[in-house]
């Protein structure tokens, strides 16, 4: 009899066990979340880089990291980012990507500051990618 209950005892145990870590999320919301980060804002665990727009994700990163400089009146370097036409200029002259990856003959940007995470490049690199369209 006492190792029936010992028996029953122990897979009580395991089951509970499994039940509790098993179930991380606590609501709906949060099983249906993937984890994924698409803005580049770092709120997810990854970067989806699929389908990027200009005002649901790369203005927010432009305006994020370069309005300081070029954008909201200034123009720093004769450059302003404050429009839509004004970044596909930057776009079709190769200097938007070639600043923020740091590439070689550009001047690397933000200016004085660490280089753009690599989500939020591959965000403006899928956008480019796909025509740099206002959308």
């Amino acid at each position: 009899m006492k190792r029936v209950f010992f028996l029953l005892s122990a897979i009580a145990i395991v089951y509970c066990l499994t039940m509790v870590t098993s179930c991380s999320k606590d609501n709906e919301k949060d099983l249906t979340s993937t984890g994924t980060d698409t803005t580049g804002t770092g709120g997810g665990t990854t970067c989806d880089t699929v389908n990027m727009k200009y005002a649901a994700n790369v203005q927010p990163i432009i305006s994020a990291n370069c309005y300081s400089c070029h954008g909201n009146g200034s123009a720093s370097g004769g450059i302003s980012l404050d429009t839509y036409a004004k970044v596909l200029t930057q776009v079709n002259n190769g200097n938007l990507i070639g600043t923020i990856t740091h590439a070689s003959g550009y001047p690397a940007m933000p200016q004085g500051g660490s280089k753009l995470s690599d989500c939020n490049i591959n965000i403006i690199k899928d956008w480019i990618a796909r025509g740099a369209q206002n959308n």
